[in-house]
């Protein structure tokens, strides 16, 4: 690896911080009906520290961090199947 490859990496634990604290700005709509959309759990301010905190103290490389990524995902396409629902 070159020596300024680490320097375009993203810090793992900003980019997980990231993802978990941006969640919450999702917008998109859909047309499922009532019922169909996954229930989104809400976690706290401490709670999502917390994780920020735990994910910052990772190994490199490890695996948990990407699929962290990955649920960040389905919770905002849950969150938006949600939204035109929520008015009913």
């Amino acid at each position: 690896m070159p020596s300024t490859a680490r320097c375009w990496t993203p810090p793992r634990a900003a980019l997980a911080a990231a993802t978990i604290f941006l969640t919450g700005c999702a917008t998109a709509g859909s047309d499922a009906p009532p019922g169909a959309c996954p229930p989104v759990v809400a976690y706290s301010p401490a709670e999502q520290m917390r994780v920020a905190e735990e994910v910052a103290a990772l190994p490199e490389g490890a695996l948990i961090a990407g699929w962290l990524a990955d649920y960040a995902v389905l919770r905002d396409q849950a969150r938006a199947c949600q939204a035109p629902h929520a008015s009913r």
